[in-house]
């Protein structure tokens, strides 16, 4: 979900972070139920998309039907490295349960049918593939940041961990930091490392997140920790590949494909051997024959 702004300020704020044609300003959502923390400075922060958690989010992604194309590029493959930051990741229970979890969820989602509900978005670059090559990840055990992190500190992050950046590549950065009172569990934006453009997200550690999770994590045969992250996971790379710069795909309320389905289901995804509960992506295309698993444009492959 994009920063709800006044235009002419994030106009301003966008101008001077990034002047390239491809990241123009997101529309400020009007819907008064968007639950926005005015004082949260990721959620007006108009380059961050934030995934709100289940009790913050508008239903259907705000109201508005389709998702509109904003004139700039999208992923046609993606190149994956994760990155888990904070010193509790050195500790078997997350090693053995996360890291393993989210390298075969990584390593088995290119091509799925999954990644699959994007590739009807096209871009100034091309259409947007279902492909994704997992490089592995990266553990920096030192402190992570507590309470939310700027952009600023997470492509730092990224840039500092990241030896040889790629302009595909998507870098989620996984903190050992519980969320707290944060009203959202996980955020995708943009930046550069040393000149090249890099796709970022981040994640709190969500153990015990009942707000973040699919409520049924017992299905898929993963822990509730690893069900969500993975649940909100797949939010995040399939808004980062339809829109990875802020000229990709949003609707008029400023809902990306993922904001309109979350926190809806249509049954389990699997891929690889593996399954998992995640969030359905909209589509153009099943609104309009009424085929989503929502009776209109939410399909998870």
């Amino acid at each position: 979900m994009k920063a709800r702004v006044f235009p002419a300020i994030a106009a301003l704020l966008v101008l001077a972070a990034c002047s390239t044609p491809d990241s123009p300003t997101s529309p400020a959502p009007s819907d008064p139920s968007y639950s926005q923390n005015p004082n949260d400075e990721i959620q007006n922060d108009p380059k961050v998309h934030v995934h709100l958690a289940r009790g913050h989010a508008r239903p259907g992604g705000g109201g508005a039907k389709l998702l509109q194309y904003h004139g700039g590029a999208i992923m046609t493959s993606t190149a994956v490295q994760a990155i888990f930051w904070g010193q509790a990741w050195s500790s078997s229970s997350f090693v053995g349960d996360k890291i393993t979890g989210l390298a075969t969820f990584y390593g088995k989602v290119g091509g799925s049918n999954y990644m699959k509900t994007n590739t009807e978005y096209t871009g100034t670059n091309g259409t947007v593939g279902s492909g994704v090559a997992y490089g592995g990840s990266t553990t920096d055990n030192s402190a992570a940041p507590t309470g939310s992190p700027k952009v600023s500190d997470i492509l730092a992050e990224v840039c500092k961990v990241i030896a040889k950046p790629e302009s595909n590549g998507y870098y989620p950065v996984y903190v050992d930091t519980p969320r707290g009172h944060a009203g959202y569990c996980a955020w995708h934006s943009y930046g550069t490392c040393g000149g090249t453009p890099v796709q970022i997200a981040f994640f709190f550690n969500l153990d015990d997140d009942f707000g973040c999770d699919p409520e049924s994590p017992s299905s898929t045969g993963h822990s509730q920790g690893l069900a969500a992250l993975a649940n909100v996971s797949g939010h995040e790379l399939s808004e980062a590949v339809t829109d990875p710069r802020n000229g990709g795909w949003w609707d008029a309320s400023g809902a990306e494909n993922a904001d309109k389905c979350a926190w809806t289901y249509g049954g389990l995804v699997s891929f690889g051997g593996t399954s998992w509960k995640i969030q359905g992506n909209w589509s153009n295309q099943a609104y309009a024959n009424k085929s989503g698993y929502d009776g209109a444009g939410c399909i998870s492959g």
